[in-house]
C-alpha cells in the first residue's frame, strides 16, 4: 500500500510516499480503508519531534510509527477475532494509527460510525478538532447555557468547532481571529469577533465565564484578565516555549495557580474516545454543528498540505484525499 512515511524527525520535507506493507489487525483491532485523513497541529509536532519531551513517547531517534496522521475516515475493510459490532464494508471516523496511509489500524473504542449526512473528507475534519473543543468545553470547562464563551483561533481546526458547540449550547461566543476571517467567524454563529491583527482580547471591557484558548501563543495574565471573577480558562494550545519541555511551564504555573486563584486554570490532551465521536455524530445529523473543510490536498501531496498548516490561519481543517471520491 501507499503511505507517507518518514523516517527521521525534521520539516514536511522529510516526509516521503513509500510502498509499505498493509497492516494486519490484531484479535483486538480493526482495518480501516483509508478515506481521507485529517491534517492538524498534532502531526506536526509528531513530525517535528518537539518539544523533545514527546520523544519518549513516539520515539527517540525516530519516530516509531514511521506513518504520520491520527485523524480519518473510511470504511472497515477487516476486522480481528474479538471484535464485535463492526463488519468490513462499514463507514466509520476516529482515531487511525497512521492515517497517512491506504489502509490504518484502529482500535473500537475509539473510531465510531460515520455521521450520514457528511462526506468522507468532512469525516476526517472531526476527530482530534472537534473532540478536543467537545471536552474543554463541557469535560473541562463545564458549559452552562446563557454563559459568554471567548474561543481564542476561532477559524482554526478546534476553534471552528468549538464555536459551534458552544452555540449550539446556548452560550453567547466572541470569537478571536484575523480580519479576513471574521466573515467566517462569524457564519459559525459568533456574535462577536476580535480581530487580533488591529487589538488585543483585553482592549473590551467584555469579559467571559470561559475562555478556550487553541492559539496557545498569549501570556497567562492576559488570558486571566478577561475572565469574570470565577471564569474558566481552558488552554488546548502550546505553541512555543523552550526545545526541551515546550509550554511546559504555563501548564505547570495554571495548575498551581488555580489552587489558589478565583479562576479555573486547566490544560487539556484531548483522546478520542467512543462516546464522544457518538455525540458529535448526533450533532453533525441534527445539523447543530457542521465540520468545515479549509483545503484538500491527494495523498502524495502531504508535505504540502503540512506546509499550508504551517503558514498559519486555516479556516477549518486541511484533509488529505486518499480515495479521490471520498
Amino acid at each position: 500500500m501507499k503511505a507517507i512515511v518518514q523516517d527521521v524527525y525534521g520539516s514536511a520535507d522529510t516526509l516521503r510516499v513509500r510502498d509499505i506493507d498493509r497492516p494486519s489487525p490484531a484479535e483486538g483491532e480493526v482495518l480501516v480503508r483509508v478515506h481521507a485523513a485529517g491534517v492538524g497541529p498534532d502531526v506536526r509536532h509528531v513530525m517535528t519531534g518537539l518539544p523533545l519531551m514527546v520523544r519518549p513517547v513516539f520515539g527517540l531517534r525516530r519516530p516509531r510509527n514511521p506513518v504520520r496522521g491520527w485523524d480519518g475516515a473510511g470504511r472497515v475493510e477487516a476486522i480481528g477475532a474479538k471484535v464485535t459490532g463492526l463488519e468490513p464494508g462499514d463507514a466509520v471516523y476516529g482515531h487511525l494509527d497512521g492515517s497517512f496511509a491506504e489502509y490504518a489500524l484502529a482500535k473500537p473504542e475509539r473510531i465510531a460510525p460515520k455521521p450520514q449526512n457528511v462526506t468522507f473528507r468532512q469525516a476526517a475534519a472531526v476527530p482530534v478538532s472537534a473532540v478536543t473543543a467537545l471536552q474543554a468545553l463541557h469535560a473541562k470547562a463545564g458549559l452552562k447555557a446563557g454563559q459568554k464563551v471567548l474561543v481564542i483561533g476561532a477559524s482554526g481546526g478546534v476553534g471552528s468547532f468549538a464555536v459551534q458547540l458552544a452555540v449550539a449550547h446556548g452560550a453567547e461566543v466572541a470569537g478571536v481571529c484575523g480580519g479576513r476571517a471574521a466573515k467566517y467567524v462569524r457564519s459559525l454563529g459568533a456574535t462577536n469577533v476580535v480581530d487580533y491583527t488591529c487589538r488585543e482580547i483585553t482592549d473590551s471591557p467584555r469579559r467571559y465565564d470561559v475562555a478556550l484558548d487553541a492559539a496557545g501563543n498569549r501570556p497567562l495574565p492576559l488570558l486571566r484578565r478577561v475572565l469574570t471573577p470565577s471564569g474558566t480558562l481552558v488552554r488546548i494550545g502550546g505553541e512555543g516555549g523552550n526545545r526541551w519541555f515546550g509550554d511546559t511551564g504555563t501548564q505547570l504555573r495554571m495548575a498551581l495557580l488555580t489552587r489558589f486563584a478565583r479562576h479555573d486554570l486547566l490544560g487539556l490532551l484531548a483522546v478520542v474516545r467512543r462516546a464522544d465521536l457518538l455525540t458529535l455524530t448526533a450533532l453533525i445529523e441534527s445539523g447543530d454543528i457542521t465540520p468545515v473543510v479549509d483545503s484538500t490536498y491527494p495523498l502524495p501531496q502531504a508535505p504540502d498540505a503540512v506546509r499550508h498548516l504551517e503558514r498559519g490561519h486555516p479556516r477549518g481543517k486541511v484533509v488529505l484525499v486518499v480515495v479521490p471520491e471520498a
